[in-house]
């Protein structure tokens, strides 16, 4: 068995999906957009440098929208797939993905984006096992703001593919092959587990663990 795992954000699509549904609810006026704007982009750069409150960023991520409507939130779901996230989704990171599938490969996406965002975006890949953020709901199906289990974070990672593999009566060490695509120096515990760790355009402090530890560097996107 071969086992491909993929990181999204930056990864897969060229953006940050987290971060861009985050302004996407300025774009839709359910936000003061200024002070949004500004701890949106602060939680940002605390994620680029390793250092995200990841618990305190899926509460604010989540305050603008887990009080509305199903309707409401399923709409605003569609527009932003539709005008944020479509033109992301390139001819070259979906064929990546379905060359593994079409070699046989056991395939998922695994994020730190929630998986409230990230859903449809597995979707539009065809990759039907996603590794989210999941987000705790109270006894109504509400989301409460914070983290069910384990955050597929860091070393979180390694933990939520393990359960996800046990629930399949799997083990990681029964693949013979193990191949992980990341971007970025928060995904170093689960690029180093991998036996192909596969730095996808990485940026400069994961471009240079690449090149010391001879990693393969691939770049999707110009």
């Amino acid at each position: 068995m071969r086992l491909a795992l993929f990181d999204l954000d930056g990864t897969l699509i060229e953006g940050d999906s987290d971060h861009g549904f985050s302004e996407f609810l300025i774009a839709l006026g359910w936000v003061d957009g200024d002070e949004f704007h500004r701890r949106n982009n602060e939680f940002y750069k605390h994620y680029q440098a390793g250092c995200l409150d990841i618990h305190a960023y899926i509460d604010f991520a989540t305050a603008p929208w887990r009080e509305r409507a199903a309707d409401e939130q399923r709409l605003a779901m569609q527009r932003f797939m539709a005008e944020v996230m479509a033109p992301q989704i390139k001819p070259a990171a979906l064929d990546l993905v379905r060359a593994h599938q079409a070699a046989g490969d056991i395939v998922a996406i695994v994020t730190a984006t929630n998986e409230f965002i990230t859903r449809p975006i597995a979707d539009a890949f065809g990759v039907a096992d996603l590794i989210a953020v999941r987000l705790e709901r109270d006894a109504a199906g509400r989301v409460t703001g914070r983290i069910d289990g384990v955050p597929s974070f860091r070393e979180g990672k390694i933990a939520r593919v393990d359960q996800w593999l046990a629930a399949q009566g799997r083990r990681w060490e029964a693949f013979t092959h193990t191949v992980f695509y990341s971007d970025s120096t928060n995904d170093l515990p689960l690029l180093e587990r991998a036996s192909e760790p596969v730095a996808t355009n990485p940026g400069p402090a994961l471009a240079t663990i690449a090149a010391e530890r001879g990693w393969r560097i691939l770049k999707l996107f110009a």
